[in-house]
């Protein structure tokens, strides 16, 4: 009788391994504070999944964040524990001008280092109001460097944006440097990402000439399935050297983690899911460190 290795057995080494590897490794920072949007207007891809354990990967590694959640969902503010409802000041607020970013920010208990501006419900009506205003799209743009002017220790600023290609996702991108795209390892992960795609290509030629897509995050990867290498591999031959190389599991404790109001950091600290995230992030500082003062927006 033969043995050989599973799949589950293949992740969880790898897993074992990369939590050994990334044991005490310091991130490097930034040179500059980045303003980061995750976007995919495709819903369930883990989207904002990704920008709660990432912000949370980041801070508790010593980087400075602040998250932006820009989804009238408000999903990345419950799984962060931060209040969100009506009143509470919020996205909505910096996005009416009635309030400045630094009187919507909220402490996180998951990390002295992460900084939260929630969405409550009031959101949902920003792309209404925010269509009569003039200047629209540079609203949010506006909120966060003056906000960096003042908070000149964040490393990074991360947005998470609505599964749409609105005005709220036109401001992050706006404001933003670069954008992640979490992208699902299914049959049509790449359904829409053209749309994704010429729309940051549109904003870099008229209103963001240093937006670029920073990095594609591969989600809800099944190393039990050839479909998810295979997507895999289609979407590295699209985009060289831009896809991560470390890709995030599906996990039944990723799902888990919102409904305790806490990231996967504070639902399975040392699980594979926490520790794909925490390489993920890892990834994604080393590149960010290695850019130039000058390289992305404004």
């Amino acid at each position: 009788m033969t043995t050989g290795s599973s799949p589950l057995a293949d992740e969880i080494a790898r897993s074992a391994s990369l939590r050994a590897q990334l044991e005490g490794v310091v991130f490097p920072p930034p040179q500059r504070p980045l303003v980061v949007a995750v976007a995919n207007q495709k819903g369930g891809v883990g989207k904002t999944t990704s920008v709660v354990n990432l912000s949370v990967a980041l801070a508790q590694a010593g980087l400075s964040v602040l998250v932006i959640d820009s989804d009238p969902q408000g999903n990345a503010s419950t799984a962060l524990g931060v209040d969100h409802r009506p009143g509470t000041p919020s996205t909505y607020d910096v996005l009416s001008s009635s309030m400045s970013l630094a009187e919507c920010r909220h402490a996180c208990e998951e990390s002295e280092n992460l900084l939260v501006c929630p969405a409550t419900i009031d959101l949902s009506g920003a792309e209404l109001e925010l269509s009569t205003v003039d200047g629209r799209e540079f609203v949010l743009r506006k909120a966060i460097k003056d906000f960096l002017a003042v908070n000149r220790g964040v490393d990074v600023v991360l947005v998470d944006c609505p599964p749409s290609l609105g005005l709220l996702t036109l401001n992050s991108f706006v404001a933003a440097d670069q954008v992640i795209v979490p992208i699902q390892t299914e049959y049509y992960a790449l359904e829409g990402l053209s749309m994704l795609v010429n729309t940051v290509e549109r904003i870099k030629n008229y209103l963001n000439p240093g937006l670029t897509i920073g990095a594609i995050l591969l989600t809800m990867y099944d190393r039990r399935t050839n479909l998810s290498s295979e997507v895999a591999a289609e979407i590295k031959r699209y985009f060289p050297g831009v896809v991560l190389e470390n890709y995030i599991p599906r996990l039944v404790k990723l799902s888990e983690a919102p409904s305790f109001g806490t990231s996967i950091f504070g639902h399975d600290p040392r699980g594979q899911g926490a520790v794909a995230y925490k390489a993920a992030a890892y990834e994604l500082a080393s590149r960010w460190a290695s850019l130039g003062v000058e390289d992305g927006g404004e």
